[in-house]
């Protein structure tokens, strides 16, 4: 089968478009041939090698993919040959394994899809997962009524934005060009910011009457992070989940300071927290998979790639023009 290789880090040219043993089904597992595979950050990190959840290299990368039980090894009840899946390397041993024809993963780990399910709006699902716990999961003790959600038109930002509405909660997306706050305003946020063009915190004190909004997700980090608190309502809360410019500089802690009357809150999320709890993760995707199948979500998608573009297409997302997903087809 093809697949796409990291033999060592490096830049977009490490990942090899390469021949390699289509894998067999062990005891408990499925093979699954891949229709369609995301393409999100944490690969970009892994294969920089400054990703703390590195698999052992050699490996072949990715986190998600949606395609085809076509074989089952020995013990195997469900899902059955023909049944379309979503796979999550969340679920795996080793978080990698998905930029290929075919993946042989335990049967849990193949989500079977409801009927009507897209499986290429399916190979999208990771980001919701992330988007659908820092909304519910990471901001919990908040009544939130309204949230900001930064690089909302990025792939986890335009599933948090999808996610939030139908929460019934007022959005706010920010983004860095008019091209994204359109896509964001298409999504049915009822405002968006281009940050390049206006101030945030002007913008938002002006939307809100002063009041401010109850939640802000931060993927960006640096040093904008603290003028989130400067955006809070009382009692809000900043989720950051990302350090896309950098780890918060630890000035921020001034600036909640600054912010002490309103009592804001700062919770710091990563979706690994649910490693050992498969659960979990199993409750949320079903969750994610009941709102795929009634047509509640839609990803949001950027372009399609041939698998052998996996360089090209890493290289496009760590530009900043992307808007939703980049999908790569095997």
């Amino acid at each position: 089968m093809k697949a796409i290789l990291l033999r060592r880090p490096g830049g977009p040219s490490a990942l090899e478009y390469v021949d390699v043993p289509t894998p067999v089904p062990q005891d408990g597992e499925v093979l699954v041939k891949a229709d369609t595979i995301g393409v999100s950050m944490p690969e970009v990190l892994v294969r920089k090698g400054v990703y703390a959840w590195m698999p052992p290299l050699p490996a072949i990368p990715g986190i998600e993919m949606s395609g085809m039980v076509v074989g089952h090894g020995r013990n195997v009840a469900g899902p059955a040959i023909g049944q379309p899946v979503f796979v999550s390397a969340r679920d795996l041993s080793i978080r990698a394994g998905c930029y290929a024809e075919y993946i042989a993963v335990p049967a849990n780990a193949a989500h079977p899809l409801p009927p009507g399910c897209s499986l290429e709006a399916a190979g999208c699902l990771s980001n919701y997962q992330v988007a659908y716990h820092v909304l519910h999961t990471a901001a919990r003790g908040v009544a939130a009524e309204s949230v900001l959600v930064h690089a909302a038109a990025g792939g986890v930002g335009s599933a948090a934005v999808q996610l939030a509405l139908i929460a019934g909660l007022q959005v706010i997306g920010v983004a860095g060009s008019d091209a994204k706050t359109r896509a964001v305003r298409a999504l049915g946020a009822q405002h968006a910011i281009n940050y390049r063009a206006e101030n945030p915190v002007a913008r938002v004190r002006e939307i809100t009457s002063g009041h401010g909004v109850d939640l802000v997700l931060d993927p960006i980090g640096g040093k904008s992070f603290g003028r989130n608190f400067a955006m809070l309502a009382p009692l809000g809360m900043v989720v950051s989940y990302g350090r896309l410019d950098g780890p918060p500089d630890p000035d921020f802690v001034t600036a909640m300071r600054g912010g002490s009357a309103n009592s804001p809150a700062v919770r710091f999320f990563t979706i690994h927290s649910f490693d050992d709890r498969p659960d979990i993760r199993a409750a949320t995707m079903k969750v994610l998979l009941d709102h795929l199948a009634a047509g509640r979500i839609a990803p949001l998608i950027h372009d399609r790639l041939p698998l052998a573009d996996a360089g090209r297409a890493q290289a496009l997302l760590e530009t900043g023009a992307v808007i939703g997903k980049i999908l790569l087809k095997p």
